[in-house]
């Protein structure tokens, strides 16, 4: 009931403008990250620029990103790209190491992390530019190292974050073996257990504006679905290059915070 009441005198605060605002941004942000990752990069500001402060815009911010991320596992699913049954166990590893990244991250600092995040994405970006057949088809992959890949990319987004989506989608592809739109649809899978994860621990800190974060799950779920269903109808034409225009704006805003 307190959470709840924080998040109706956070609503009062807010002029209709300023969440209508917040729902368009969610809505953009729900779609390109359906087909490439990096939505947190356009809602994080957002909600940051609406005057929330930042445990707090972070908080929020798993919130929506949540019903983004089951927005598109749905409609992936949907169409036959998840079968939960052999992706369960993932699911559950990439919780599990995603709240233990929240945790650890409570503890130590993440400076180091984000001054070379930034140039481990912009090498995913210029693989994805320069690799035109990536994820055409299903290759052999290495299945054994895939489930360590996803624990550590739960961990990651846990401990850190930005490029979760992306980093998750190119293990899929390079140790899964599996073809761009499995990927992608098993990579919204996992990232909701990833936010799912998080987001638990938020609202045990309380830190969740809860009316603004629904506003904006409301067009993340819209924008989602409509970006799922554009990845699954022209495949790599539309997820490469986008993957790569949101890796180096990506890497760009994080260089910017690290050095600037």
């Amino acid at each position: 009931m307190q959470e709840f009441l924080l998040g109706l005198e956070s609503l009062l605060d807010f002029k209709l403008e300023v969440l209508f605002f917040l729902f368009l941004v969610a809505f953009v942000a729900g779609f390109i990250d359906a087909i490439a990752g990096g939505g947190g990069m356009i809602t994080i500001p957002a909600l940051l620029i609406s005057g929330i402060p930042p445990i707090e815009s972070l908080a929020t911010n798993k919130l929506q990103a949540s019903f983004g991320s089951f927005s598109a596992a749905l409609h992936f699913y949907k169409k036959g790209y998840i079968d939960l049954k052999k992706c369960i166990t993932f699911a559950i590893l990439a919780f599990i190491f995603s709240a233990f990244g929240t945790l650890v991250v409570q503890r130590i600092q993440t400076d180091l992390l984000a001054k070379i995040l930034p140039f481990l994405i912009i090498l995913f970006g210029i693989y994805f530019l320069f690799t035109p057949n990536i994820g055409a088809q299903k290759t052999r992959g290495y299945k054994g190292f895939l489930g360590i890949a996803i624990a550590a990319i739960g961990f990651y987004d846990g401990f850190f974050g930005p490029g979760t989506g992306s980093f998750l989608l190119l293990a899929l592809i390079l140790l899964g073996g599996f073809e761009i739109r499995q990927s992608l649809g098993e990579a919204k899978l996992y990232n909701f257990a990833t936010n799912l994860a998080s987001l638990v621990f938020f609202m045990l800190g309380g830190h969740i504006l809860w009316i603004v974060g629904l506003v904006m799950a409301f067009g993340q779920f819209i924008g989602a679905n409509l970006g799922s269903k554009m990845a699954i109808r022209y495949g790599v034409r539309i997820i490469r290059p986008l993957v790569v225009i949101i890796s180096l704006a990506l890497s760009t805003r994080l260089l910017y915070q690290a050095f600037m």
